[in-house]
């Protein structure tokens, strides 16, 4: 907890999949956050974030701006995959998506950019 506590100040960015959004809460960062994680664990983050954060269910991922946060493990990669293309662009994403071998859907309403 403490590490996470000094290592936002030094990161671009902070994600976490599935629980590990629960992680992120008891460490304090998802204030005025909009976040996410695994369905099955959308009441316990409840119980563990502020008021002013909002838990959000049926998004694969969110975006913060500096915090990301994703559902189950598959949404950590469709989490990535829109990563690669927020930081490197739609050529690297294509290349990484034709290796991977995988279809990609981004998710809509998904940015609530710099409330975190």
């Amino acid at each position: 907890i403490g590490w996470l506590q000094t290592q936002i100040s030094q990161v671009e960015f902070l994600c976490s999949v599935c629980t590990g959004s629960m992680v992120l809460a008891k460490a304090g960062l998802l204030s005025n956050c909009h976040v996410t994680t695994h369905h099955d664990n959308l009441a316990d983050l409840r119980k563990l974030v502020s008021q002013d954060t909002t838990v959000v269910a049926n998004k694969r991922y969110l975006d913060n701006g500096k915090i990301l946060t994703a559902g189950g493990i598959s949404a950590g990669i469709d989490m990535s995959l829109y990563l690669v293309n927020k930081l490197y662009g739609a050529e690297v994403l294509k290349k990484t998506l034709a290796e991977m071998e995988y279809h990609w859907t981004p998710e809509v309403d998904l940015h609530w950019k710099d409330t975190c």
